[in-house]
């Protein structure tokens, strides 16, 4: 059935929704999960790492940040910028090539994929004769060498992606001038290194795996000098001067050869083993760069003894007499030095590592060699994020303060700036500072500035000294012993293991206006901190808080509490603890609510609530919401097993007796089911009429587990009692569906520490359906959402209208209820439809602003469904607004995780590492904004004599190569924006049906989206 519209309104509120509403996904903050290859460009001083999901992402400047998606998921192995170019090409394990650039539209920068090539070889050869392993981009930026698996080197001309069969350099015209004695003994293996010679570039050094290296003459086509090494190669590194040779090998040795002796040297001028005589782990790649001052830097990963150190993941650096092991806690994949000077020719200046969970950069230039710290790529999990919390708009005042605190802890930092400064960041200046809260299982908070592109790291507090812990406060683990060899150093901050898990951060909520924090844990503990300049020791007083309230049946059978430290501990400056509640039994945590101006906290568990007066030291109430059937709630999460029996046991007695119902059911009332049936089809008949959109919700059963878990706390000044006097309260919302109203009474501010806060129970409401209850809002009589504690009394917001009827939001996993206070009765309802089975995982309340009107704003219902669809539901109407799809529903996970803001945005992980950034907001989005730009080339470096190969296209007087565009255009392949899951869908489909080829075959300029800046 139809329903006539008012066309007119309906067109000026559609308007107006594009003017609140716009999604994008934003930015990705973090470290890439699973990296696999990293590329460097000294021209644009830009960073390229690749992951072994086929991404591609370019850090330069902090703010400057692009990225690409391969469509093939396939990993990438290698990146290589094409030298004083805006190219870089990629190498996949599907032994693809792949050509992106950073093309300027509108003043931005954003990276394209231009072009894609896969080598084939002659007809019936095996696939490791043209299985790429190395690939050297050419100093003239018009070709690239490719060494094969099969010991032979194409030669292919780019942007073009055309092989030059007749450069090709085969096994066979390598092997003509070698020893006989010398081949014979095996074959040459894969080509493990290519190198071009310094201030020669028509030389290539070509290094095999056997341990053979070849000087070729690129315009001769023939070998001038081979070097006959014995052990397996695994890189080569070519001296400044082009006179001496690197090599490094599978036995832990790295060897200097001469190229000014004869054309075939069976002997290094120099071998050393570092780690001496004793079998040694392969250097993987050597490095070494001359100084001012004489002695050289060098600089290789791996080389450690196999039998007591084979399990360390090591870059060593000696200088002169200081030799260091730099000591990393994941796999090393690839790493590169930053030189002094415009042209980088100078002394090395900063020694970047790119490891498996994090990006490392040390100072090679103070003494000491310390790390300078990232301000992005930072490792998001450090220790694993359980939780996160996000604060807007924080005042100026405490922003320094905490800036002031993180700025102690990182005394050990290099003073030196950040070395990577390629591109220009042009995105505007965050309007506002906003934090982001993240809890770690390790008991620390981390703080971060989330008011830009870049996740920046503020202040870390860690809560494990409150409690005995099994680690050791002596312990140093970041300077080896004294007189150890090797000299092992720790670097990086990457520490997955914890103490102990009962430590886990579970729930943070911080008052930005008075400075208090409260964090809450695995094991029953909710500490209640202040900010505090000074150090401080003190003891940090416990009050345990007994939920079960004497239930009688119930024994807890999950881990024990934290012992709390009973002598005085001492707090740094920052966060420091003042009170701590115990809940007993020490359940997780589930949900917390502060309120700075009451100096009240309150605290759920699975077994009930309660509330704990910070100002008195003392709980206020204490209320318990199990009943007989939440036997599972007294396991704890360290008996899953039990838990999962249990249900399955309860699972399969439901369908016995809902079979043996329907039996009897069938053979006695068959008659009154088919009268029941038919009224109950009418009646979804007429509810589909009514709301087309809507379904039917189901009533759960009493019986289900965690019924008594409570989902949400909510404090308000509100009319609980009766129409004309407000009073404060809290409100509980439990998993069963249950939401507990009490009446707080204060006294007066005079006498606050010598009279007591009392709680005294007013309304209990159970919903029909019993769905757990996820948030609570009340609505003050203009229909917007109270204020914040405090924030009326910052002149931040507008008093609460107490002259009209307040109204109480239950939202539940199914609908959102809206109840007139203090009667609570229904006055509204909205079901969640969307598709069968949608439940309500995220809820946040939101200010969303015009992007046409500076002072219009519309307050509204932030929503994430299981589904991973957001929905924007508007206050007081409760009317669906919008919704758009932002997870993949498979990626439970990730919609566990998300947070909303106060405007609108909002963050997610999308890995371990990684938050994804979206915003629902017209107005307020923060996305990366870059424009690189190549710099000018002096004349003096560039030779047109020597750089100049063949019938290339050359450079125009800018240094920019002729006819790239044209080429380029031809190239351009068609892309899915990362944001839209549909479009990701169809890729994935057609990578399951292994339609690459036809892909590969639709390459069309009209077809291009763009992929840049994260868009």
């Amino acid at each position: 059935m139809k329903r006539f519209r008012r066309h007119g309104h309906d067109s000026q509120r559609d308007k107006l929704k594009q003017e609140l509403y716009q999604f994008n996904k934003t930015v990705e903050h973090g470290f890439p999960h699973q990296p696999s290859a990293l590329g460097y460009s000294p021209d644009l001083d830009l960073l390229a790492i690749g992951t072994r999901s086929g991404a591609i992402k370019l850090y330069g400047a902090p703010g400057v940040e692009f990225m690409g998606l391969h469509d093939e998921n396939a990993t990438v192995t290698q990146v290589h910028f094409l030298p004083h170019q805006l190219e870089l090409v990629t190498l996949l394990d599907d032994n693809s090539l792949h050509m992106w650039t950073l093309r300027a539209h509108h003043g931005v920068s954003e990276l394209l994929e231009v072009g894609r090539f896969t080598l084939t070889g002659p007809p019936g050869a095996p696939p490791s004769v043209t299985r790429v392993t190395t690939v050297l981009a050419h100093s003239s930026g018009e070709w690239l060498l490719l060494g094969t698996e099969g010991g032979h080197v194409f030669v292919v001309e780019v942007p073009g992606f055309r092989e030059l069969e007749e450069r090709n350099i085969s096994v066979e015209d390598v092997q003509a001038r070698i020893p006989e004695e010398y081949v014979t003994r095996r074959n040459l293996e894969c080509v493990e290194a290519l190198q071009e010679k310094p201030l020669n570039p028509r030389l290539v050094l070509i290094g095999y795996g056997r341990g053979l290296m070849v000087l070729w003459d690129l315009d001769r086509q023939c070998a001038l000098q081979h070097f006959l090494g014995t052990q397996q190669l695994e890189s080569v590194w070519w001296m400044e001067d082009g006179e001496q040779i690197l090599s490094s090998h599978s036995d832990g040795s790295y060897c200097c050869w001469l190229t000014t002796e004869g054309d075939v040297q069976s002997q290094p001028e120099k071998q050393d083993t570092p780690y001496g005589s004793f079998p040694c782990k392969a250097i993987s790649k050597v490095l070494q760069f001359p100084t001012k001052q004489g002695p050289p830097f060098v600089i290789f990963s791996g080389g450690m003894p196999r039998a007591s150190y084979g399990d360390r993941h090591c870059i060593s650096v000696i200088h002169s007499k200081t030799h260091i092991a730099l000591d990393f806690t994941s796999r090393i994949i690839d790493f590169f030095v930053i030189r002094e000077g415009e042209q980088h020719t100078g002394d090395p200046s900063a020694l970047v590592v790119l490891v498996e969970e994090e990006l490392v950069v040390v100072d090679l230039q103070s003494d000491g060699w310390p790390v300078i710290q990232t301000p992005y790529l930072v490792p998001l999990h450090c220790s694993a994020i359980t939780c996160s919390h996000h604060v807007s708009s924080i005042p100026l005042k405490l922003w320094e303060r905490i800036l002031a605190a993180g700025d102690l802890q990182n005394t050990h930092y290099s003073n030196k700036p950040w070395p990577i400064t390629g591109g220009q960041n042009l995105a505007p200046e965050p309007p506002q500072r906003d934090l982001l809260l993240t809890g770690h299982e390790d008991g620390t908070v981390r703080f971060w500035d989330a008011s830009g592109v870049c996740l920046y790291p503020m202040y870390k507090l860690s809560t494990a000294g409150v409690f005995h812990t099994d680690a050791d406060p002596n312990d140093n683990l970041n300077q080896g012993a004294e007189g150890e060899w090797p000299p092992f150093r720790k670097v990086g901050c990457f520490d997955p293991y914890s103490d102990d898990p009962r430590l886990g951060i579970q729930k943070i909520h911080l008052c930005k206006y008075s400075g208090y924090l409260t964090v809450a844990g695995t094991a029953g503990q909710i500490l209640v901190l202040e900010l505090n300049d000074e150090n401080a020791e003190q003891v940090v007083p416990a009050t345990v808080v007994d939920l079960l309230q004497g239930q009688d049946g119930f024994r807890w059978k999950g881990h024990a509490r934290l012992d709390v430290r009973e002598e005085p501990v001492s707090f740094p400056p920052g966060f420091q603890p003042f009170a701590l509640v115990q809940c007993q039994p020490p359940a997780v945590v589930t949900a917390i609510a502060l309120h700075s101006e009451w100096k009240l906290v309150a605290f759920g568990t699975s077994h009930g609530f309660g509330v704990y007066d910070y100002q008195q030291r003392s709980s206020v109430l204490a209320r318990c919401t199990l009943n007989p059937s939440d036997q599972l709630a007294m396991e704890g999460p360290l008996s899953r097993v039990k838990s999962i029996k249990k249900s399955l046991r309860q699972s399969f007695r439901r369908i016995r007796r809902s079979r043996v119902s329907m039996r009897k059911h069938q053979t006695n009332n068959a008659a009154k089911l088919q009268e029941i049936n038919a009224k109950l089809e009418a009646e979804a008949l007429q509810e589909m009429e009514l709301a087309p959109v809507q379904r039917r919700i189901e009533a759960r059963s009493s019986d289900d587990s965690f019924t008594g878990l409570v989902r949400t706390l909510y404090f308000a000044d509100s009319f609980i009692t009766d129409s004309t006097h407000n009073t404060p309260s809290l409100w509980a919302g439990t998993n069963g569906g249950a939401v507990f109203a009490y009446m707080l009474r204060l006294p007066p501010v005079e006498h606050r520490m010598e009279e007591s806060v009392t709680a005294q129970q007013a309304k209990e409401i159970q919903l029909m359906h019993r769905a757990p209850v996820v948030g609570l809002v009340v609505l003050d009589g203009r229909g917007v959402p109270l204020p914040e504690p405090l924030e009326v009394a910052h002149d931040l917001a507008r008093s609460p209208d107490m002259l009209a009827s307040h109204h109480l939001l239950v939202i539940s996993e199914e609908q959102f209820k809206l109840f007139t206070l203090p009667k609570v009765s229904t006055k509204t309802k909205l079901k969640l439809t969307a598709i069968d089975g949608s439940r309500v995982r995220r809820v946040g309340v939101a200010l969303f602003g015009s992007s046409r009107v500076e002072d219009y704003g519309e307050n509204s219902l932030v929503v994430l469904s299981n589904q991973g669809e957001l929905h924007v539901i508007s206050l007081p109407a409760i009317k669906m607004q919008v919704h758009h799809p932002c997870i993949r529903r498979e990626d439970v996970s990730g919609i566990a995780s998300c947070v909303f803001t106060k405007h609108g945005q909002g963050f997610y992980l999308i890995s371990p590492s990684e938050f994804e950034r979206f915003s629902l907001s017209a107005r307020w989005v923060v996305e990366p904004r870059s424009l690189v730009e190549l710099p000018d080339i002096p004349t003096s470096t560039v030779d047109p004599s020597k750089t100049s190969l063949g019938d290339g296209q050359g450079y125009d007087g800018r240094g920019v190569r002729k006819g790239s565009d044209e080429n380029s255009a031809r190239h351009v392949m068609e892309h899915a924006l990362l944001n839209d899951e549909k479009v990701l869908q169809e890729i994935q489909k057609s990578l399951e049906g292994d339609q690459m080829e036809q892909t590969e075959n639709n390459m069309k300029p009209s077809g291009t989206k763009v992929l840049g800046n994260f868009d």
